[in-house]
């Protein structure tokens, strides 16, 4: 008998691709499907929350949220997020990964649904509300970040591990695709059924009441993806790595992945597992981890706090940017539904152009060119594009050159994607201990949604302070930042998560 089959990890580790992994994508990705479509989807309606709730009669632009609720509403989830990340990860470890999964599915459709059900019709209540349900979305949303990546790269072979990881992430794409879609939709068929004139026209019925409705509607539509597979996410088994390494025991290792490989296992497979890997159970705040991992999980979490506060600047803050080059119509020219339509519209074609490509390119990449240059790569491609969108700025600006800006505009989100928006994420999934790998992906992510609560809160204020060129020279600068601090950052390419994280010496896996 082969030397694999008498170990589970090992079986895994070269296991071929098999309909349960490809399940295990689609389930765990769905899950991050949602996670973008309600983190993104809330910069889609801010224009319409604002001419619904804060219009002011006489003014000749429409209403608009003050600036401390805008960014409160977009904002906010952040906040939840980064919390649900750190709790759901060491909740993770210290419970396992499958008995805390379906929660943070529970409390995303929850939610999504409630913050539709924002209470009231007077603007502090609704924004109140609305910021209320929208941090315990975040914090449902937030564990999905840690227990999904340890959860894949626990099932996955370490052929293709890395493809299987960014794929579930690259889910996100669709996710922030379909928020623009769906918003086209509604948008649509209200603009249609309800008819109103341009601002400029009627300041007062431009925006017609059943348009309340419409940004109801979209966040409520962020659940249904959720829904649609929390079943499977139940009836998923606890991961080989956990059960066995973490749980200590061998017997539901063994069954579990019976199942999931499809083969019969002797439970002194488990066992054997346990005995190549280190008793050495040394904890995350101990000086052997500093030692052994300090650096990677400084690397980890700096570059993803750095990218962040890029990647989601950019994302939430599109339609600013849009309109001060020009591209979207002025405000007043539109009615309030007829604005959304536009906002999506805009969006959408970014998704389509640059966002969602990114995010395969690395899936078929990952494996052939390994972590480290695609994430090089893609920090150094994004400070070369902001700096070519800020130094000749105002060229950008004329009618003429507009094309030309969305095009290098879409390539930074091209090169985000397929660069350290995807390799942040899968990187604390494989190099970390199995009883700290959900903790550290926790913190990992929870630093960089630190640095998208630092985006979402700061860009604005930062656009009035310093104007938009010099804005996107700063984000240039932090991009290249992130450049640096990779190289803090080892390659997991080819190799399994126990050489890669210490817990057993190469030769004995």
């Amino acid at each position: 008998m082969a030397k694999q089959e008498h170990s589970i990890l090992e079986a895994l580790d070269v296991k071929k691709v098999t309909w349960y992994h490809v399940t295990t994508v689609i389930i765990s990705g769905m899950g991050f499907f949602t996670d973008s479509y309600d983190l993104f989807v809330i910069s889609l309606v801010t224009k319409l929350l604002g001419r619904i709730y804060y219009h002011n009669p006489g003014s000749s632009s429409p209403g608009s949220l003050p600036d401390g609720i805008s960014a409160a509403v977009s904002g906010v989830a952040f906040a939840g997020t980064f919390i649900g990340q750190i709790f759901f990860g060491c909740l993770g470890d210290k419970l396992g990964r499958k008995r805390v999964y379906g929660l943070t599915l529970v409390i995303m459709t929850v939610c999504s649904i409630c913050s539709g059900f924002s209470l009231g019709s007077e603007p502090k209540t609704v924004m109140v509300t609305l910021c209320f349900f929208r941090f315990w979305l975040g914090f449902g949303i937030g564990g999905d970040y840690p227990l999904s990546a340890t959860i894949m790269s626990e099932y996955a072979n370490k052929s293709t591990r890395g493809a299987f990881i960014a794929a579930v992430f690259a889910m996100q794409g669709f996710g922030i695709l379909a928020a623009g879609c769906v918003s086209l939709l509604v948008s649509a068929i209200f603009d249609h059924q309800f008819p109103s004139p341009a601002y400029m026209v009627d300041p007062a019925a431009s925006t017609v009441p059943q348009a309340d409705y419409v940004w109801r509607i979209i966040l409520m539509l962020g659940a249904v993806p959720a829904l649609l597979t929390y079943y499977w996410r139940a009836k998923m088994p606890e991961t080989a790595r956990y059960t066995s390494l973490v749980a200590k025991d061998p017997e539901k290792a063994t069954s579990d992945m019976s199942k999931v490989l499809d083969v019969d296992i002797e439970a002194g497979f488990a066992k054997n597992d346990q005995a190549r890997v280190s008793s050495d159970e040394f904890g995350l705040f101990s000086k052997k981890f500093l030692r052994r991992h300090g650096l990677h999980l400084l690397g980890t979490a700096t570059t993803w706090f750095l990218l962040d506060i890029a990647f989601y600047s950019q994302n939430l803050f599109q339609k600013d940017i849009f309109t001060t080059i020009g591209w979207l119509p002025s405000a007043k020219t539109m009615n309030a539904i007829q604005e959304l339509y536009q906002i999506a519209k805009a969006q959408t074609l970014i998704a389509l152009c640059g966002t969602v490509p990114g995010y395969w390119f690395t899936v078929a990449l990952i494996d052939w060119m390994g972590r480290f240059k695609i994430q090089v790569l893609g920090f150094s491609f994004m400070t070369a594009s902001l700096i070519g969108l800020a130094i000749p700025y105002h060229h950008w600006t004329l009618p003429h050159n507009r094309i030309g800006f969305v095009v290098l505009y879409s390539l930074t989100f091209f090169f985000c994607n397929f660069g350290p928006n995807a390799t942040t994420f899968i990187v604390p999934a494989e190099i970390f201990p199995a009883r700290l790998r959900a903790t550290c992906h926790g913190i990992s992510a929870a630093s960089g949604k630190a640095g998208a609560m630092v985006g979402s809160f700061g860009f604005a204020a930062l656009v009035k302070a310093v104007g938009m060129k010099t804005t996107l020279l700063i984000m240039a600068g932090i991009s290249f930042v992130g450049l640096l601090f990779s190289f803090l950052v080892p390659e997991p390419n080819g190799k399994s998560l126990e050489e890669l994280s210490g817990e057993a010496e190469p030769e004995k896996i």
